[in-house]
């Protein structure tokens, strides 16, 4: 699980890698065998309910990843003054508010993957 996450947090992946992502953790928990498939005894929609609503907590991704993102954005908003905000400032909204910034053609994923969280 560490390798998705620190993906996650420097990029917005695809919606259909993140499903094979919950597709292989699904597998995971649900397989018995190689050659038997395992019996689905509760839902992915219950599973991935959090703890207190009697779901396992497993995580949707897509949304994970973006809030992952947002939380990056959340530094560079509170923490202008840090290298990374500083960094990313003069590089892709220089004159302009972290929150007004629009992302251009040139940018990187990373800086687009932000501006999407």
């Amino acid at each position: 699980m560490a390798m998705p996450c620190y993906a996650m947090s420097c990029f917005k992946l695809s919606v259909t890698l993140c499903k094979e992502i919950e597709a292989a953790i699904a597998r995971f928990w649900w397989k018995t065998h190689k050659e038997k498939h395992g019996i689905h005894w509760v839902s992915w929609a219950k599973l991935s309910q959090l703890k207190k609503a009697g779901g396992l907590g497993f995580r949707d991704f897509q949304c994970f990843n973006l809030a992952l993102l947002a939380k990056i954005g959340w530094r560079i908003l509170h923490n202008s003054s840090s290298l990374l905000a500083r960094l990313l400032h003069d590089k892709y909204f220089v004159g302009e508010t972290f929150l007004a910034a629009t992302p251009r053609k040139s940018a990187s994923w990373g800086w687009k993957g932000i501006l999407q969280g």
